[in-house]
């Protein structure tokens, strides 16, 4: 090999070798660039999880949602926001005021044992049935069963009053009324289960929308807001005849003594 030849091949070598660096650093170079982008995009993700998960955190319950939201009050109420139920004939001269909340075992007791007998007086004639309920046993218990069977109460009566009066007690019947500690009734489903027990409800897709999409959400904080305000209302439940308030019956002539106790029969 000549001394030219020998010379061109290292300046070749020392060319392909400049090459091969060049390459290699612009190999390094993207791979720091890809790293820098991926480290930021991860930054990104996190930061932006972080904050959904702080929106999450600060969004309205949908209970307190209700709170703010217009009140859509069922048929057969009135008064302010609908908060006043009356049923039975608007010619009896007397008033029997239940103060109830869904949730509460001693209700259901009451309902079991004497509803029956309480709905026949109002049917009879012998007086009207008033309806205040509360739902202050979510607050004590935890959940919100008591607030969405009240809503669900709410699409029952605007159905009818005979509707909410067979789903009330449906509600409270030893088959479906849960143990006060679970909270059954914050499902949709269970409370459209207990409603297809009840032919004016069986199958009722504008009764079971208005469950599902919460129709008289705000409806039943007011009502639960009436129930808080009422005087003289400490527990559930609570039973007034003429605005006198009585001693819980827990037999069928305890609850007829009452009514004659309170002049309402002879």
């Amino acid at each position: 090999m000549s001394k030219r030849n020998s010379q061109a091949a290292k300046t070749a070598a020392r060319e392909r070798l400049r090459a091969e660096r060049e390459r290699e650093a612009k190999k390094a170079k993207v791979r720091r660039q890809i790293i820098v982008a991926c480290s930021a995009i991860g930054v990104l993700a996190i930061a932006g999880g972080v904050g959904f998960a702080i929106v999450q955190a600060n969004e309205p319950s949908t209970w307190e949602k209700a709170a703010d939201a217009k009140v859509v009050a069922p048929a057969n109420t009135s008064g302010t926001n609908g908060t006043t139920v009356v049923v039975g004939e608007s010619s009896a001269k007397n008033t029997v005021h239940l103060y109830e909340d869904p949730r509460c075992p001693a209700c259901a007791s009451f309902e079991q044992t004497v509803g029956e007998t309480v709905n026949k007086g109002m049917e009879d004639g012998e007086y009207k049935l008033s309806f205040t309920i509360g739902t202050f046993l979510d607050g004590n218990l935890g959940g919100e069963g008591s607030k969405n069977a009240l809503s669900a109460l709410g699409a029952a009566l605007n159905v009818s009053t005979d509707a909410f009066i067979d789903y009330k007690t449906a509600l409270y019947s030893s088959k479906y009324h849960p143990a006060e500690s679970t909270d059954e009734f914050a499902k949709d489903s269970y409370l459209i289960k207990v409603a297809n027990t009840v032919d004016a409800l069986k199958n009722n897709k504008k009764f079971q929308d208005a469950v599902e999409k919460g129709t008289y959400d705000a409806w039943a904080v007011k009502m639960s807001e009436s129930f808080d305000n009422a005087e003289g209302v400490e527990s559930t439940p609570t039973i007034k005849i003429n605005d006198k308030k009585i001693e819980n019956p827990s037999t069928v002539a305890e609850w007829e003594t009452a009514l004659k106790t309170a002049g309402v029969t002879q």
